[in-house]
């Protein structure tokens, strides 16, 4: 069974059906950390880390990606890189960030090496921004125990990697993407450039960890985790990638339940986001944190605005088709559920008990739907999917019966009668049956009032 057993149960007990209509934390079943998003063929790709569950430290074995085309219903591609990925770490899979380049995608991630200790940076390659992910080089790509790398491609095709906790560093990358040029070099630290603190005299500016490079109306900017701890996420800017940096002040004050932060700063269908963690989850805190997103708006200077956490989110962007196949583990909310991975390829959702749920945003029905379909398979006694319009206990406008199929794997693919299901909605599925796992789901359409074709089954 998945590691994640002990979360499943918390968020299950721990949420009200009304709270859980808020979309933040956008990843509900398992812990996450360290946001960084990507961009990349009209959908945003959110790499993480892993706090595993029950942590008294930063303990994490792995790292995630998860993708949405609308900043609300997010798709779970479980785990393409891990500690096991590379032959040369020992533990500590922390916070790092992947880019696209020469149709190949970079994921720049720090771990202890084990032959000396210390932290190191890997790279790790793949075809696809959902891996699978493989070690670029059998080595650490720099090693002077610091971390938190982030990497920036500048418009003349220069790539920068920076990183650093207690100092700041970078090296040019060469185009490969795997190799530099030169020496790792500091980055200043002054006060200046990154903001006085005081009562620490060995760190005399606020910058402490997690910096985040990007350039836009030929601006850079660096945000970064500040003075620790509790940590707030600051930001400078600079004429050029290599500054003079410029502080510009704070873009998350400190709050929430972690005591660290984590900056991920994106633009994306004409919008601006903000990623970051906190620990908003049942049993969460500074070792099991969660990746939330906040929309915001430059000021006309290029300055970043104020941010606070919410429990709202980002707003969609667009609309969910039901008429085409959707995964099961696409979702803005989670009750109860885990995922795994699937024998059809992907992820299913599983483990589900009675009153589990999960909720799909704004889904488009528009002139109606009469049939919904669902990938299904039940080891158990199945149960039920009821489907409910904008509530858990909202109308209710089909029930699919889920009968057992001999394997959590063989998977069936019921249908059922829908009425009622017109304009746009919130989608519930909301599982109900007996006691312990009833069911499987691997993905689901509905059927359209308009036409009676399917999407493929076989198609992922």
């Amino acid at each position: 069974m998945l590691a994640l057993l002990g979360l499943a149960p918390a968020i299950a007990g721990g949420l009200n059906p009304t709270a859980a209509q808020a979309d933040n934390p956008i990843v509900q079943t398992i812990y996450t950390a360290d946001p960084a998003p990507l961009v990349y063929n009209n959908r945003v790709y959110l790499y993480t880390g892993h706090d595993e569950d029950n942590s008294t430290w930063f303990t994490m074995k792995e790292w995630r990606v998860f993708s949405s085309d609308d900043m609300v219903n997010w798709t779970d591609h479980g785990s393409p890189l891990s500690l096991a990925t590379f032959s040369w770490a020992k533990q500590d899979a922390w916070a790092g960030q992947a880019v696209h380049r020469n149709g190949k995608f970079y994921w720049y991630v720090p771990m202890v090496v084990r032959a000396t200790g210390q932290m190191g940076i890997g790279v790790a390659v793949a075809d696809s921004p959902t891996g699978p992910f493989r070690d670029a080089i059998g080595r650490p790509l720099v090693s002077n125990g610091e971390i938190d790398p982030t990497v920036f491609i500048d418009d003349d095709g220069q790539a920068y990697l920076y990183w650093g906790n207690p100092r700041l560093w970078y090296v040019k990358l060469n185009a490969d993407m795997i190799s530099y040029s030169g020496s790792p070099t500091q980055i200043p630290l002054t006060t200046a450039g990154f903001g006085a603190r005081t009562g620490d005299a060995n760190r005399p500016t606020l910058y402490e960890e997690g910096p985040w490079v990007y350039k836009r109306n030929g601006l850079y900017y660096m945000a970064f985790a500040a003075r620790c701890c509790s940590e707030f996420v600051a930001y400078s800017t600079a004429p050029g990638p290599l500054g003079p940096w410029t502080y510009r002040g704070t873009i998350m004050p400190t709050q929430g339940s972690s005591f660290t932060n984590h900056p991920g700063i994106i633009d994306f269908k004409g919008n601006s986001y903000f990623f970051y963690h906190n620990g908003a989850l049942p049993g969460g805190g500074g070792f099991t944190r969660s990746v939330a997103v906040e929309k915001f708006s430059y000021g006309a200077d290029g300055s970043i605005p104020t941010i606070n956490m919410t429990t709202t989110g980002a707003p969609q962007v667009g609309t969910l088709d039901p008429y085409a196949r959707q995964e099961a583990e696409t979702m803005a909310w989670g009750q109860g559920v885990e995922t795994e991975a699937s024998s059809l390829g992907g992820r299913n959702v599983g483990y589900i008990d009675n009153g589990d749920y999960i909720k799909v945003k704004g889904v488009a029905f528009g002139a109606g739907a009469t049939k919904f379909t669902a990938m299904v398979a039940s080891a158990g006694s199945g149960g039920s999917i009821e489907l409910r319009l904008d509530s858990v206990t909202g109308p209710l406008v089909g029930t699919c019966q889920v009968t057992p199929t001999g394997g959590w794997q063989t998977w069936t693919n019921p249908s059922c009668p829908v009425s009622g299901a017109t304009g746009t909605h919130d989608l519930y599925l909301r599982f109900t049956g007996g006691s312990g796992s009833l069911f499987n789901i691997d993905h689901w359409w509905f059927t359209s009032s308009l036409s009676g074709t399917p999407p493929p089954v076989n198609r992922r």
